[in-house]
Parts: structure tokens; sequence; C-alpha cells
């Protein structure tokens, strides 16, 4: 089973319809809201290089925002 970790903070739409998306395909993900965990935000900001959210990682590979397609592409692979 691939691993999924989400970052995102709990006002943004677009971290909403990743979550969504998520749970409707009924895929299994750790959810990270930066804004409680302010150590993860550091850290995913550090290795990506990104301030916006949401970010996806799956099985260590990024996605930066919510895009279905890539996210279908690297769950079917």
């Amino acid at each position: 089973m691939q691993k999924i970790t989400i970052y995102t903070l709990s006002w943004c739409p677009h971290c909403n319809a990743l979550k969504d998306y998520l749970k409707n395909k009924k895929f299994i993900f750790e959810n990270i809201d930066v804004e409680e965990n302010t150590e993860a935000a550091e850290d995913i900001i550090e290795k990506t290089g990104q301030e916006g959210f949401p970010i996806i990682t799956i099985d260590g590979d990024i996605i930066i925002g919510f895009d279905p397609k890539k996210i279908e592409k690297l769950l079917n692979k």
C-alpha cells in the first residue's frame, strides 16, 4: 500500500477538495494540518520550496496543489 501524506490548512478550499477527493476514492491518507503542526509545515516547505498548500506526498513523490491527474498517475503506477 502506498503511503499518502497531505499537508493542508483547515480553511483552504483546495485542501478541503483534496481531502474529499481522497475520501471519495477510498484512499487512506495522513492529514497534517500545518496550522497546528508548524514543525511539519517548516519541514515540507524546506523540502519543496513551496509555501502554498495543499502539498501531497505519495511514497516520497511530491505534488504541489490539488492535481487529480497527477495523484491518479502516482497511485496507479
